[in-house]
């Protein structure tokens, strides 16, 4: 049995603000210099895509997609978004299932419009799940805390949410703004597989495999796929891989126009009205979740994997080399020496010795060896914009910059913290 490091969320050229380099050649080129084995096909339900993911696909054995040029293997899958606005995953044994399924669908939406990779169905969850389930699928919720399109956001239990269906449920997707520790403080989610996916809407490496599964299976198909998510006493998920939830950009309470971040006793006093610009405060994962916890934190199941934070190499060198962004030319040619010495971004960020880093590049090791520490302070996210990592040298200079930035470090800006809640 081999380890295979698998993204199972994503979008195709199709769906809306979604690279035009958003094609099957590119993403299985980008995912073996991110050090991905395994990727979810996207968007499968969208005809025009449907088409292209056939042709630039072959089944190398019975389940076992492969792309035609590169060695990366796709599990047949995508998302829809239901008649509450929810976001829901979806897994398929083939590509003859996923036309099967889009034949159930077809009239309850528009399936195949410029913009719908992930098409807007006249569906409950309940009715989704089920038509997954009559063709052999899997089901489950993606970044299931956003408080737009997740389905915490409109149901306090998952139970409620999918119905007769629910029996059926063995995964949720956590998200960028929320990651294990957070999301088994909610009693109900011990029953459940956790999947950490990318959402990518492009396929470089900063995007493709941000957040990625590291599983165990006999072969890179739906087949041990499903297994993993339902035979959890065999422990077949070993790690999940994500971002630090306060980089996510719903990890606070905030508004949308602005970003100004309350605490949610503020925002419900003025009515989620932000006193800076008027716009809409929307709740944050964080808060959405700490009103749904009902058991410790660090609290897990026993065949809970490891959720270990990480950042995009190039965001990395960027914070080492100290420039504005990470397509300039120090910071591309430097993640590049990475890659052809370590071989893959995925490698080089987990599984990498010390030594081999600092064969590499001292300084820029200085600072992955520093982020595996845990030296890193977080500008939280919120409203829809991402939150901000700073990496530090050392614990000294760690404890100094908390100090220096208590009050970004917060989650509530400077303008709510003056008024007080007295005040309204």
């Amino acid at each position: 049995m081999k380890e295979y490091n698998l993204d199972l969320q994503m979008h195709g050229l199709y769906a809306g603000g979604v690279s035009k380099n958003m094609t099957i050649p590119v993403m299985a080129e980008q995912s073996k210099l991110k050090g991905l084995n395994v990727l979810v096909t996207a968007d499968i339900l969208h005809k025009k895509w449907f088409e292209h993911v056939k042709k630039n696909l072959e089944e190398e054995s019975n389940g076992v997609y492969r792309d035609l040029k590169a060695d990366c293997n796709f599990i047949v899958g995508g998302e829809i978004e239901d008649n509450k606005r929810i976001h829901h995953l979806f897994y398929l044994p083939s590509l003859e299932s996923a036309e099967e399924l889009r034949e159930k669908f077809l009239g309850k939406g528009n399936l195949d419009c410029i913009l719908c990779g992930r098409p807007k169905l006249r569906v409950t969850a309940e009715e989704f799940a089920q038509k997954v389930d009559d063709v052999g699928g899997v089901f489950g919720p993606a970044h299931s805390f956003t408080p737009y399109t997740g389905i915490y956001a409109f149901y306090d239990s998952l139970k409620n949410a999918y119905g007769e269906m629910h029996s059926k449920l063995k995964f949720i997707e956590l998200g960028l703004s929320a990651d294990t520790n957070m999301a088994d403080t909610i009693k109900e989610n011990h029953s459940y597989a956790f999947l950490s996916s990318s959402d990518a809407h492009s396929p470089w490496p900063n995007r493709i495999g941000r957040e990625f599964n590291r599983i165990k299976m006999e072969k890179p198909d739906f087949k041990n796929l499903k297994r993993a998510i339902e035979e959890r006493d065999e422990k077949k998920i070993v790690l999940n891989v994500g971002l630090n939830p306060r980089e996510g950009k719903y990890h606070c309470t905030a508004c949308n126009t602005c970003f100004a971040q309350y605490s949610i006793e503020h925002a419900e006093k003025i009515n989620w009205k932000c006193i800076q610009c008027r716009g809409e405060i929307k709740r944050g994962v964080r808060d959405r979740i700490k009103m749904l916890a009902n058991t410790p934190e660090g609290k897990h199941p026993s065949f809970r994997p490891e959720y270990i934070h990480s950042l995009p190499l190039a965001e990395i060198i960027q914070e080492a080399v100290k420039t504005k962004g990470i397509n300039t030319i120090a910071v591309q040619s430097k993640w590049k020496d990475f890659v052809e010495k370590l071989g893959n971004e995925i490698f080089i960020l987990v599984d990498a010795k010390n030594e081999e880093l600092e064969e590499v590049d001292k300084e820029i090791a200085k600072k992955i060896i520093a982020f595996r520490k845990g030296l890193v302070l977080y500008i939280p996210g919120g409203g829809g914009n991402y939150g901000k990592p700073i990496i530090c040298d050392s614990e000294e200079e760690m404890e100094r910059k908390k100090i220096e930035l208590k009050q970004e470090l917060s989650g509530v800006s400077e303008i709510a913290r003056q008024k007080t809640l007295g005040e309204f």
